[in-house]
């Protein structure tokens, strides 16, 4: 016989092999959890969601809920996690909606710290770390690597891009480039992510060239087109500088500049 603190599973919900799901849990309807997840106690999650394996859901947590999104109507949408992803205390993760294509995509490797919040129909990528509190409305891109502050904030429909740290209480307002640091109210750019980048094992070549790339982007007097023009030279001889040209010219909001 269930004891009244046991998890709350739905019949319908599919559980791999060697899952710990702690008391006072509710795994709801179409909900799919990879081997090895361990889930503490007090977590909802609910489907249509997929979560891989090995992922980590520590207690309070809300995933898989319905998007909060005024145009939502209660129609089919998913959430799916990736593998080995660290979901701290009380953050909430949300379903896609059908206006946004129905799908909100978590990859590996990240990091949520408490309170931290992913909104309908974002795509995160891969070892990205979202800070206490940390949050992006819907529709946004978070690509590999990126870190958000403390209480940062992303406006919907935006891109922040690959290798870039958003500061604490900054508001982002516009697309990010790869590798810039944002702070300050308004958000500014602040130079490259070299530490970042020297934590990951970037050559001290790249980093340099990359440098070089930020004060043709922001310290020069080129417009766009031209300062780009610049950049692709760059790019020539230096493969990290394409990532670089690519995100500003995959941008539709526009960039911090």
């Amino acid at each position: 016989m269930n004891k009244a603190y046991d998890p709350i599973i739905d019949p319908s919900a599919r559980i791999g092999s060697n899952v710990r799901i702690g008391p006072w849990t509710l795994i709801g309807a179409n909900v799919e959890i990879g081997d090895d997840c361990d889930i503490a106690s007090h977590v909802v999650i609910k489907g249509p969601t997929r979560i891989g394996k090995r992922n980590r859901i520590f207690q309070f947590a809300s995933v898989g809920e319905d998007p909060s999104d005024m145009k939502y109507r209660g129609e089919a949408s998913l959430l799916e996690i990736g593998d080995d992803n660290v979901i701290r205390e009380g953050v909430t993760l949300h379903r896609g909606t059908a206006v946004g294509g129905g799908l909100t995509r978590i990859g590996s490797h990240n990091l949520f710290l408490p309170y931290a919040h992913v909104a309908h129909d974002c795509f995160i990528g891969n070892h990205t770390i979202f800070s206490n509190n940390a949050a992006v409305s819907g529709h946004v891109i978070v690509d590999d690597w990126a870190i958000l502050g403390g209480f940062a904030g992303v406006y919907q429909f935006l891109r922040i891009g690959a290798h870039s740290f958003i500061g604490a209480q900054a508001h982002v307002n516009m697309d990010v480039p790869a590798y810039m640091i944002i702070k300050g109210t308004p958000p500014q750019p602040k130079g490259i992510n070299i530490i970042g980048l020297e934590r990951r094992g970037f050559s001290a070549e790249a980093i340099h060239t990359l440098r070089q790339a930020y004060k043709v982007l922001y310290r020069s007097s080129l417009l766009l087109e031209p300062a780009l023009a610049e950049l692709d030279a760059l790019a020539a001889t230096c493969p990290e500088v394409r990532v670089l040209t690519d995100s500003i010219r995959a941008s539709t909001k526009g960039i911090l500049r």
